[in-house]
């Protein structure tokens, strides 16, 4: 089962991939990670990445479709992938379908976490660590049990991620729904888009997923 999930940062793609691994044997591949990994092994690809990412440019459409070929051919995709961060454009979801085909395969499910931007914006703005074990927290929604204090392991020191701030949050999101926006009729015209709540409890989402894999 290979499958693509679709949502803005903060939408919960990263949670639910992990219920989707869990429970189907398939692999989350982001595309980031990805390109981390490429990069620190080195290679021809990896130094042409390394290149690319240095020069502050984007990686072009041609080299995420190789570096995705590479990794879905390893034996832990036997049973198939969750595609996060990519694609993002038309191109690149015709390019993606191609390369799947020459290969035999097809894309399953493309799932769209739908999500309510103030509500986002609020739930990535308030969002922690712990310092130590890297426990997540919410200003709001998720407050350590006794304030200051890790409830897992009892560090005492919290971060926030540089870019956790109302002013970025709203501007990536801006550049998702400009990016999203036109890929989803390219997936509703293939019969393969579903949408489900990203707003709703984290139980629910999962709940909806499974029925979208039902079908």
């Amino acid at each position: 089962m290979n499958l693509i999930l679709l949502g803005p940062p903060g939408a919960g793609k990263g949670t639910q991939a992990k219920f989707l691994e869990d429970r189907c044997g398939v692999v989350q591949l982001s595309t980031g990670d990805m390109l981390r990994a490429l990069v620190a092994n080195g290679g021809p690809l990896g130094e042409q990445a390394k290149e690319i990412m240095t020069a502050g440019k984007l990686m072009p459409d041609a080299l995420m479709v190789e570096m995705i070929s590479e990794r879905i051919s390893r034996p832990d995709c036997a049973k198939g992938f969750i595609l996060d961060g990519f694609p993002r454009t038309v191109p690149q979801a015709e390019a993606l379908d191609l390369m799947l085909a020459e290969k035999g395969i097809r894309i399953d499910h493309v799932i769209l976490m739908k999500v309510d931007d103030a509500a986002l914006v609020e739930r990535i703005t308030g969002r922690f660590t712990c310092a130590k074990c890297g426990a997540g927290y919410h200003d709001s929604f998720q407050k350590p049990k006794t304030a200051g204090v890790c409830d897992v392991c009892g560090g005492s020191e919290f971060k926030r991620r540089a870019d956790d701030n109302e002013t970025t949050v709203k501007t990536r999101l801006a550049q998702y729904h400009a990016q999203t926006a036109p890929i989803l009729p390219y997936y509703a015209k293939h019969g393969v888009l579903n949408t489900v709540d990203g707003m709703a409890e984290i139980s629910e989402v999962t709940k909806q997923i499974e029925a979208v894999l039902a079908n």
